[in-house]
């Protein structure tokens, strides 16, 4: 099913719709800042398994990332030091992910790489909805195969619903879509170390 939003003024009662699939272990794809991503609950380990199954990952050796509404509440999920919080601060909403240490509250599926990635995207459909949810989502990159899959299906809704519109519950038409990944921190050892550099440039 694809639903048009907005990144501003959408209908409570289509967020509400997206409310009720995530609180009920559904898969969405929604928009973010960089590209389209597959996202559940992120405290709901039967959801989190569809994404694994649908990916063809295995949750034992795939390093996870987090969707947060903003910093306030960021403690509740990752350890982080007070330097790397600034960091995040500095570049949050924005095309990155921080890899920290996880927390005891994720589920059981995070504590086999012990890290988790958080990102706040600059995108309002996004974190409106994980604002209203009251807790984080996780998200993947949806299914890209560079060697047959044309660009264009990663930033056009439509073509993304045709080919996974089956597999998941929602695919949330919020416009055309980036192709850049996310610049991607690793901050568990208390430094800034870029392993991949994609969209934006960090403020250190």
């Amino acid at each position: 099913m694809l639903v048009k939003m907005y990144e501003k003024n959408n209908s409570q009662r289509e967020v509400d719709r997206v409310l009720d699939i995530l609180n009920g272990s559904g898969v969405v794809i929604l928009p973010t800042d960089t590209t389209y991503a597959l996202c559940c609950h992120a405290l709901k380990e039967r959801a989190i398994e569809r994404i694994c199954k649908l990916k063809g990952m295995d949750p034992r050796k795939h390093r996870f990332s987090i969707l947060c509404y903003d910093l306030s509440d960021i403690s509740q999920y990752v350890q982080i030091d007070n330097s790397t919080f600034k960091t995040m601060k500095r570049n949050l909403p924005g095309p990155f992910t921080f890899v920290l240490r996880a927390g005891s509250r994720l589920p059981k599926v995070f504590s086999n790489r012990k890290e988790v990635g958080i990102r706040v995207p600059d995108n309002n459909i996004t974190r409106e909805i994980c604002h209203q949810l009251g807790a984080p989502l996780l998200v993947s990159t949806i299914p890209f195969d560079e060697q047959t899959d044309d660009i264009e299906y990663l930033t056009d809704p439509e073509l993304i619903d045709e080919r996974l519109g089956d597999d998941v519950d929602l695919v949330i038409d919020g416009g055309t879509g980036g192709f850049e990944y996310s610049t991607v921190v690793y901050c568990v050892d208390g430094e800034n170390d870029i392993i991949r550099q994609g969209k934006g440039i960090l403020d250190e």
